[in-house]
């Protein structure tokens, strides 16, 4: 007999719920989430385990390399997808879920997620940790700027960056009020700290490009950046994932909604799902494609094109989209940018 099981995983606990074919529950339980304790539960229910499921979230990945290696037949659930259905329920306690999520996996009406390799998920976390401190600098200079307000100093523009313009409002303008400039220094010796992170990032950046070959080949797209070609690579992770390069740029939330019902039929705006870091470094090469000659003159003027027409932030995003179907092509072929292909 073939049997069904799901899991519904919490941080300590992880509730489990296992169904036969005709959706009768045979055993449900609360087991520690480690993937010994599941796999060993799931090993002493009776029937042929066909299918396991769990919703993703921040314990999936971890959880379906550790379950998968044990020989669990696990696969992973758009939570979405399982949100439209659990929410139907009356009540929601972690047992029913773990019920719900059992039938979804019994009847087959759910959508898989991959799972992607273990080096996309190192480029995407060394990627977001350089984006988190990037952040966190903006943060800063901004917070200097905000203060000096507060005493009628306005930081303005100076020739030699934000360093220099700091320290001389610290030598100059703080010298009526000498209290404040621990203050101002322990900021700006925090945005220090930061930005030699940042570079030290950067550094491991560009040595991974330089031995990525697939991350060269997204290089020679005019506009696209170490940082950019190894955000696409981690978010498609695998070229062969789609059969046509055009769903690379739905898959990256950069083609607008559908909506149709009788006579009713309409575009909304880009759905905006997927790899949203991804989508940001392709939209900011976008508009440097679009503002600045770096190349791809007929990209450039094809956007122009829709932004006589639509306004140039629709244009950018639907470059983007471009580059993000024609960076999926040149993986899955293997043929480094061509101008006129693009178009």
């Amino acid at each position: 007999m073939n049997v069904f099981a799901a899991l519904d995983v919490s941080q300590d606990l992880t509730a489990i719920c296992v169904v036969d074919g005709a959706g009768t529950v045979l055993a449900e339980d609360k087991v520690r989430t480690c993937p010994d304790a599941i796999s060993a539960w799931l090993a002493g229910q009776p029937g042929d385990m066909e299918r396991v499921g769990m919703e993703t979230g921040p314990l999936a990945v971890w959880l379906w390399n550790a379950l998968t290696e044990r020989g669990v037949p696990v696969l992973c659930l758009d939570a979405r997808h399982a949100n439209g259905v659990l929410k139907m329920m009356p009540n929601k306690t972690d047992r029913l879920d773990a019920r719900g999520l059992a039938q979804i996996v019994r009847t087959g009406w759910f959508r898989a997620v991959q799972i992607k390799s273990h080096d996309a998920y190192v480029t995407r976390a060394l990627l977001t940790a350089r984006d988190t401190l990037v952040s966190m600098r903006v943060r800063l200079e901004n917070e200097v700027r905000g203060l000096l307000k507060t005493f009628g100093v306005m930081f303005g523009k100076r020739v030699g960056g934000f360093k220099r313009r700091a320290e001389e409002i610290i030598a100059r303008d703080l010298a009526v009020s000498p209290e404040l400039v621990p203050v101002f220094e322990a900021l700006m010796q925090a945005r220090r700290d930061i930005l030699v992170r940042i570079a030290d990032l950067d550094r491991r950046i560009r040595m991974i490009a330089r031995r990525h070959q697939t991350v060269r080949l997204l290089m020679t797209t005019p506009g696209v950046g170490p940082i950019t070609a190894m955000a696409v690579v981690a978010a498609l992770d695998d070229a062969g994932r789609f059969r046509r390069s055009s769903s690379a740029g739905a898959y990256l939330g950069l083609t607008p909604r559908r909506y149709e019902s009788g006579e009713i039929s309409r575009n909304g705006r880009v759905s905006k799902r997927g790899d949203a870091f991804a989508r940001k470094c392709l939209f900011e090469a976008a508009n440097a494609i679009y503002c600045r000659k770096l190349g791809g003159g007929r990209l450039r003027d094809w956007a122009k094109a829709i932004a006589e027409r639509t306004g140039p932030r629709k244009a950018k995003v639907a470059l983007a989209r471009k580059l993000a179907v024609t960076l999926h092509a040149m993986w899955r072929t293997g043929t480094p940018f061509r101008e006129g292909a693009a178009i």
